[in-house]
């Protein structure tokens, strides 16, 4: 697969953040409607605004993917500048009002190839680039996860990981292996890559909040919540 096309660089932050959400079947709609919270609450906590604006450049370059099997991979929100409060709060407003969709099956390889492209055309030059991988089962659609991953990392990308271990086998069958396992040596990679597990949606919020100051302070540090 050819490396993604160059973007025009405009306006330099400290990091460009994509935040790839897995919206396959094994989520329901609480449980859907929990990670959406999960990342709202997190944007606009004042704790995450500070480390934002604590940064070198002051500012990050946030975009959100939600994505389920290999042929679905949808941009939710474009790539933003987040560098204030109100800035936060907005993108957050806009989450809130995003069309939410659910699809079989569950291809981490295709999360993160879509996840490089946008990153690739990323207005906003950065310092680091990240990709955020949040989801409920292993990569089962597709080509195996750390294909995808490896090509991430030979281009300087770091993939952190968010496991949500809830109890609820995906299309009735358990993964092969834990799922914070899984990630560990499937998923995350790159310069700095750390993961936080999360025991269940109702803690996915906390979760996502302090990956996501770690992820913007540049910290690895693997945790696990719940």
């Amino acid at each position: 697969m050819p490396p993604p096309r160059p973007a025009r660089a405009e306006e330099p932050v400290d990091v460009a953040l994509v935040l790839a959400v897995d919206v396959s079947r094994s989520v329901d709609e609480d449980e859907a409607r929990l990670q959406r919270e999960g990342y709202r609450n997190a944007m606009t906590d004042p704790r995450l605004v500070e480390a934002i604006r604590g940064g070198m450049m002051g500012g990050v370059a946030i975009c959100y993917v939600e994505w389920a099997g290999i042929e679905y991979q949808r941009l939710v929100l474009p790539w933003t500048r987040i560098g204030a409060q109100r800035d936060a709060e907005i993108w957050a407003d806009r989450l809130a009002e995003a069309q939410r969709n659910s699809l079989s099956w569950t291809s981490i390889s295709g999360a993160i190839d879509f996840a490089r492209q946008a990153l690739a055309d990323c207005p906003f030059e950065a310092t680091r680039k990240v990709i955020d991988v949040s989801g409920d089962g292993v990569n089962n659609s597709g080509p195996p996860a750390e294909e995808a991953r490896d090509r991430a990392v030979a281009e300087g990308i770091t993939i952190n990981g968010l496991p949500i271990l809830n109890d609820r086998p995906t299309f009735g069958r358990r993964p092969p292996i834990p799922l914070d396992i899984y990630f560990r040596e499937s998923v995350i990679g790159g310069p700095g890559a750390f993961m936080i597990a999360a025991e269940d949606f109702d803690v996915f919020g906390q979760a996502v909040r302090r990956k996501l100051i770690r992820e913007i302070a540049g910290l690895p540090r693997e945790q696990r919540f719940g």
